[in-house]
């Protein structure tokens, strides 16, 4: 019995230390006069690579509905793990209970689209060691963070040069009474106009071919499959290269858990070509 527990006591201090640490602080934003809490998850090679000068990539993680800056680690804690695997820095902020990442049109004290793609990279090149260029910087993110991941991906191809989508809201008008979503750009009475031009799917014609490197997914129970699928298929008509899956799954941590490993070698794979 004792060799057995030292055998587990060092498989246990082996997982330990090679797997990803953890920095927590506070970003502040100019744009929303306030301080946005964020969790960056860096390889345990990290300061290794940084003494032989070279930068990683980045990629960052937004959550869903509901979530917060801690949300991707419960909901995928191996990201631990894939960060060490994969030698990338994973940056999970706070986009508040229910902002879909806009600078919403009706509420200027919400301007989460400014904070990430231009204040929180800025933050986040200065602070570490990265690749600052959008070659090697990815965003993604799990419901409305998936909407958030292609929107802003999409409307900044100067800053991220890949984008995805878990479970993504790609289209908020099939749903206007759902996830405060009008509290952010207006009902469809006063601001119809909005649902539209506020949608994933209505960013389309911003896009060349191979102009930004898109994946996403949706699980075959999940709600927002219908709105997954219509993207797919305008891209196909536009003739918009990108990766879609569909896979068995709910709109669950399970789900979300299981996708981003796919995701995160697709970015890898961008990053290194």
């Amino acid at each position: 019995m004792k060799g057995k527990a030292l055998l587990i006591i060092v498989i246990l201090l082996s997982s330990a230390v090679f797997a990803g640490t953890i920095d927590s602080f506070q970003v502040y934003s100019a744009a929303m006069k306030k301080n946005i809490p964020c969790i960056v998850i860096k390889p345990s090679s990290y300061k290794s690579l940084v003494r032989k000068k070279k930068g990683l990539p980045v990629v960052f993680l937004l959550h869903g509905y509901s979530g917060n800056q801690g949300s991707w680690l419960k909901d995928a804690p191996q990201l631990l793990k894939k960060a060490d695997e994969l030698e990338l820095i994973l940056v999970c902020p706070d986009g508040g209970f229910s902002s879909w990442y806009f600078d919403s049109p009706i509420d200027s004290s919400i301007r989460y689209e400014t904070f990430i793609s231009t204040e929180l990279v800025a933050f986040i090149d200065k602070k570490y060691s990265t690749l600052a260029d959008k070659k090697h910087r990815a965003i993604t993110g799990l419901s409305m963070g998936g909407h958030g991941g292609l929107y802003l991906g999409i409307r900044h191809q100067d800053i991220f040069g890949s984008a995805g989508s878990v479970s993504g809201g790609v289209d908020l008008r099939p749903f206007p009474n759902n996830w405060d979503i009008k509290k952010r750009i207006g009902d469809t009475v006063c601001c119809n106009e909005n649902w539209k031009n506020y949608s994933v799917i209505s960013q389309i014609d911003q896009l060349k071919n191979d102009s930004l490197h898109l994946v996403f997914d949706c699980g075959t129970s999940d709600f927002f499959l219908d709105v997954n699928r219509n993207l797919h298929q305008v891209l196909l008509q536009k003739k918009i290269a990108h990766d879609y899956a569909e896979r068995p799954g709910a709109h669950n941590k399970e789900y979300w858990g299981n996708s981003i490993d796919y995701q995160l070698l697709y970015f890898k794979k961008q990053f290194e070509n």
